[in-house]
């Protein structure tokens, strides 16, 4: 039997694959006719190209709860998009607050602009559920915070946070709250303006069932964030100083339009299934090898405990075993693809005890199955006897 086919692939929270036939037929047929350069020309077709680029976001600032399509911006990822939020926000001798579950698409920038000397950041902790205490980061919150920066989903423990708590301290204390959706976009319902969200950072490629190389950031109308790339942008091309308008200045160059395209038709893929009903298929499967994986003596899962705001993310480590060693047999004897390691998050792993090397992580999506599950499961009896 071809690889591919007999594939079962757990590392949704990488990247969603395979992605909706739909999804890739709507990308090539659409580049065919519209694969021109958006708003860089007065002729039709590249007026005809600018306006889907408007309707993708128009269609996302619907989709998050925002108000203006215009501070919609398309970056090549959530970590690209962080980092334009960050280095376009941040100034000398200000402080942010974070967390020690977030990804290194921000702790490394924070991290990089501290050993500067251009800012001081608090690293809030995290509960045995994965949770932030909203209070933790009103004590955290100083005069000179700038922003406060949360992931909404956790890649290690699949822990929602509850951004409309965090984002009412934040309001009470007039900072910035900040958003890394890229695991919660397309899981999780978001309300930007409800929540008191200042903006949000996502992708495509995961649970928006897009392409990679496509995702952005979206603004409300009250924050704003200072250009930190210069070029071509195809308005004021007159003057040397690159524009203010948004979202032009925060976007350089030709966009990526096969990518927008996609990214449209995965929005829809999404809606029409709907955001609740995917998320609550893909935990009720990740339950049952939870519950699967609990009866296996040598096989230890890390995390919380409980489904309640959740995400279908289970971390797990064999006993006696190094992870890279269990995702090797997994992927070479059972055809098992899963993420190895630290999944880009240190100091969660730090704070979990599974530093340095990390675990064995099963995420699922929402093209798998319970066959898929079981043959984890079974898998990972099967590794772990003996141990």
């Amino acid at each position: 039997m071809d690889r591919q086919e007999r594939l079962i692939y757990l590392d949704n929270a990488a990247t969603v694959f395979p992605k909706p036939e739909g999804v890739l037929g709507k990308m090539m047929d659409t580049y065919r006719s519209l694969g021109v350069s958006p708003g860089r020309g007065g002729y039709d077709l590249s007026m005809m190209a600018a306006d889907l680029v408007m309707d993708v976001r128009e269609h996302l600032c619907r989709f998050f709860g925002s108000d203006d399509p215009e501070r919609v911006a398309f970056a090549a990822n959530a970590s690209d998009a962080l980092n334009l939020l960050i280095q376009g926000l941040i100034e000398p001798g200000c402080h942010v607050v974070s967390s020690r579950l977030e990804h290194n698409s921000v702790l490394r920038p924070l991290h990089h602009f501290q050993s500067l000397g251009l800012l001081t950041c608090d690293l809030v902790k995290f509960d045995e559920r994965g949770r932030i205490d909203p209070g933790d980061i009103a004590r955290a919150i100083k005069p000179a915070t700038r922003m406060v920066i949360i992931n909404h989903a956790s890649n290690v423990t699949g822990t929602i946070q509850d951004a409309r708590a965090i984002g009412r301290v934040c309001r009470d204390h007039d900072v910035p709250l900040i958003l890394d959706c890229a695991q919660s976009a397309g899981l999780v319902p978001i309300r930007m303006r409800e929540w008191g969200v200042s903006a949000i950072a996502f992708t495509g490629h995961k649970s928006l069932l897009g392409p990679s190389g496509i995702g952005g950031l979206v603004l409300t109308g009250d924050l704003d964030i200072r250009t930190t790339r210069f070029g071509g942008t195809g308005v004021d091309s007159e003057s040397l100083v690159h524009t203010r308008s948004y979202p032009h200045r925060l976007e350089t160059g030709t966009l990526n339009v096969l990518g927008i395209i996609g990214l449209g038709a995965g929005l829809e893929y999404v809606e029409d299934i709907g955001v609740d009903a995917i998320r609550t298929k893909e935990v009720a499967l990740a339950q049952r090898m939870a519950q699967g994986l609990s009866e296996i003596s040598s096989v230890r899962m890390h995390g919380p405990l409980d489904w309640d705001d959740r995400l279908a993310v289970l971390m797990t480590n064999v006993r006696n075993m190094m992870p890279e060693d269990v995702g090797a047999i997994l992927d070479g004897d059972y055809g098992i693809a899963v993420r190895t390691g630290l999944h880009c998050a240190p100091l969660a792993h730090r704070d979990l005890k599974t530093f340095p090397l990390g675990g064995v992580r099963f995420s699922i999506g929402p093209f798998n199955t319970i066959d898929d599950v079981d043959a984890a499961v079974s898998a990972m009896a099967e590794i772990g006897k003996n141990k």
